[in-house]
């Protein structure tokens, strides 16, 4: 009967070309994100993580991959001696994935599901022949935090509720000025309770920056927008600029100042994660503020202001 052919170059989605640093990249990449311990009851998880296994076997391996390039749909037909895989003296090969390659790909919280000792034989040999698994370290666990843009700017600590073997736990975390969205904070030995004598797993926080009224954060830079008065965007005057430590800064709005107009307030911006003293910039959009009321008086020299673009 034919064989399907896989293009394993696409399971992984790299090109023919790929090194073998990328092929091991794209394997590493795909190969925690489709885990069914971190996809629990998904199907689709699971067959995307037997595939992805299967090309990995076949281009992660010099020779397996010479042949594939070279037979293409057949290469699983012939053996590297020239033997038909049908015939009696042909072998079929298998392998099982090394601790060391599991801890390459999963750092230190390796997976010790049931799924992982069936698919990678993550046993060892127990008393009388007997398959025992082994024990592990405790698995890492992943949540989402979120932080007002008031947090990430100067820093935080939260008593978070952490689900531990199903039961609640309240770790204390302390969270740096500068994380941005989609930053990842890990508390050591805060995940799953690992097995006898050995480390829980880690916990690991993925930062989402929840939006503010007035500021817009792009990178370390802050965006707002102030509403100046008609006369000061006419005459000049100096207005005050809020920022997001509480105070506020000074700007002086030159005259004839066109609505729509950007100024730019060096280091009054979000803090660097790395370095908390090196900070971004504020942007400051002008508004103009249009009168919704207006005096007799002031109707007046309104008027007498038109009469002048009249007249020039």
């Amino acid at each position: 009967m034919p064989v399907e052919f896989k293009d394993y170059y696409a399971t992984l989605g790299v090109t023919k070309a790929a090194s073998e640093v990328q092929i091991k990249t794209a394997y590493r990449k795909l190969a925690r994100q489709h885990h069914p311990d971190l996809n629990p009851g998904n199907k689709a998880a699971e067959s995307r993580f037997k595939d992805i296994n299967e090309a990995n076997e076949v281009l992660g391996n010099a020779e397996s991959r010479r042949k594939y390039d070279e037979l293409g749909t057949n290469w699983r037909n012939v053996d590297p001696v020239g033997e038909q895989h049908g015939s009696p003296h042909a072998r079929r090969r298998s392998r099982t994935v090394t601790p060391n390659e599991m801890s390459d790909i999963f750092g230190e919280g390796v997976p010790s599901s049931d799924f992982f000792s069936t698919f990678f034989g993550g046993t060892e040999a127990g008393p009388r022949g007997r398959r025992q698994a082994r024990p592990q370290r405790g698995r890492d666990i992943e949540q989402l935090l979120d932080l007002t843009l008031e947090e990430t700017f100067g820093g935080t600590s939260r008593h978070l509720k952490v689900e531990r073997k199903g039961q609640p736990h309240t770790v204390e975390v302390r969270i740096p000025a500068g994380v941005k969205d989609g930053s990842r904070v890990k508390v050591r030995n805060e995940g799953e309770p690992g097995g006898t004598e050995l480390p829980s797993g880690d916990l690991h926080l993925v930062v989402r920056q929840l939006p503010h009224a007035t500021f817009d954060r792009r990178g370390q830079d802050l965006h707002t927008r102030l509403t100046v008065p008609v006369t000061t965007a006419v005459l000049g005057g100096d207005v005050a600029v809020p920022t997001l430590a509480g105070s506020s800064i000074k700007l002086r709005v030159p005259e004839l100042t066109p609505a729509g107009r950007t100024f730019r307030l060096r280091g009054h911006g979000m803090p660097d994660v790395r370095d908390p003293g090196t900070r971004g910039d504020l942007f400051v959009a002008v508004d103009i503020q249009i009168p919704t009321t207006l005096s007799p008086e002031a109707k007046e020299h309104y008027q007498a202001l038109e009469k002048l673009a009249d007249s020039s």
